[in-house]
């Protein structure tokens, strides 16, 4: 794996990654207090780790496939010798519990099991549980830098571009996917615009990917999820570009709830429709999206909406108290709808043909 150093994006000049270690503690950006507040949170522990994941202080694909590798390193130099294998057995349990979604996720604490499952020394496990962490999120990054300067070739200049979700560097170590080609083509010249949807429940869109685009200077916009397609038939969209959490063998891939929506107007307003997704967000295993588990999350998130009042982030009700709601987090585009796939090795489409020609040896790219 390449070793990627090199931090380019920043918060008010300061450079960072979403998610590092430091000695034993797993360090990552608070994303539950953006764009409100810029606070960094310490997991002490495994434990610790899988819990930011679970609480979504951590989340978008490639960053929670960091912090689990990071969370299984940080297994590794928590056990003792009499007790190591079935320490870091329900260490990486606990870790696979927290979101079933997102494959990066597995990913992630696959890669550092594997790397560790034939050495027996306990001191060199430890140092190669770390090393294999810092090589994952490092590819991660530089990943997502290849994906900015394939999807960049995608964008013409005055092009306005319509997201869904955050796919940009707080969903992944750094640069992002849907939004690295869009950071690629800002910083070379070239006019964009960005509409970004509000993406309920979460407002992962107006909260997150508009905070990165005013980080970066991106002129852009928000607006509601059901205005998508009004902006699309008034010709104001020229392309749309979204992440993904899983990708299936056949292309079908798993995005935040409302994606799904996305991909079948553009494709009825004649606009392309690309999924930016690593290789390590494929999962071969699973035959098509009917094969992707979909989370549920809380209906809490639906029933209740959070804000920023006087500096202080509040919760307040937004249904009525005998309401019930229901919350998938996910949904999946069937192959059909989506133009091509931007990955670190290239735009393929999105079929079983082009899919296996990234995986030639049989290995993802970690």
């Amino acid at each position: 794996m390449l070793h990627y150093s090199l931090f380019e994006m920043k918060v008010n000049g300061t450079d960072y990654r979403t998610v590092w270690m430091e000695g034993n503690d797993v360090k990552l950006i608070n994303q539950t207090l953006l764009p409100h507040k810029f606070e960094i949170y310490t997991c002490r522990s495994h434990i610790e780790t899988a819990n930011a994941i679970k609480a979504m202080i951590v989340r978008g694909a490639g960053a929670i496939g960091a912090t689990a590798a990071y969370g299984v390193a940080q297994a590794a130099l928590e056990a003792n010798e009499g007790n190591f294998n079935n320490y870091i057995k329900k260490a990486a349990e606990t870790i696979r519990k927290t979101r079933p979604t997102a494959q990066n996720l597995f990913t992630g604490i696959n890669y550092i099991l594997n790397s560790i499952k034939n050495i027996e020394n306990l001191n060199e496990i430890k140092k190669i549980a770390v090393k294999k962490a810092n090589e994952f999120a490092d590819y991660d990054a530089e990943a997502c830098k290849k994906i900015g300067e394939y999807g960049n070739s995608l964008i013409k200049n005055n092009y306005k571009i319509e997201t869904h979700c955050n796919a940009g560097w707080l969903a992944f170590v750094d640069w992002g996917t849907a939004l690295s080609p869009i950071y690629f083509a800002h910083r070379a010249g070239k006019k964009v615009f960005v509409f970004a949807d509000e993406t309920r429940p979460r407002n992962q869109g107006s909260m997150l990917t508009a905070w990165e685009l005013s980080q970066e200077k991106v002129p852009h916009a928000i607006i509601a999820d059901n205005a998508a397609g009004y902006y699309m038939k008034k010709g104001e969209i020229d392309i749309v570009i979204t992440g993904a959490d899983r990708i299936a063998a056949n292309g079908d891939a798993a995005n935040k709830i409302g994606t799904y929506e996305k991909a079948v107007l553009a494709k009825e307003n004649s606009i392309p429709f690309y999924i930016a997704a690593p290789t390590t967000t494929f999962d071969l295993s699973a035959e098509n999206g009917d094969k992707i588990p979909i989370e549920e999350r809380n209906p809490d998130e639906v029933l209740f909406i959070s804000g920023s009042d006087n500096g202080k982030i509040v919760k307040v009700r937004i249904a009525p108290k005998e309401s019930h709601a229901k919350n998938p987090a996910f949904d999946v585009t069937p192959a059909k709808y989506i133009t091509g796939i931007i990955t670190e090795k290239g735009i393929v489409k999105a079929n079983k043909e082009e899919i296996r020609k990234l995986f030639k040896n049989g290995k993802d790219a970690n």
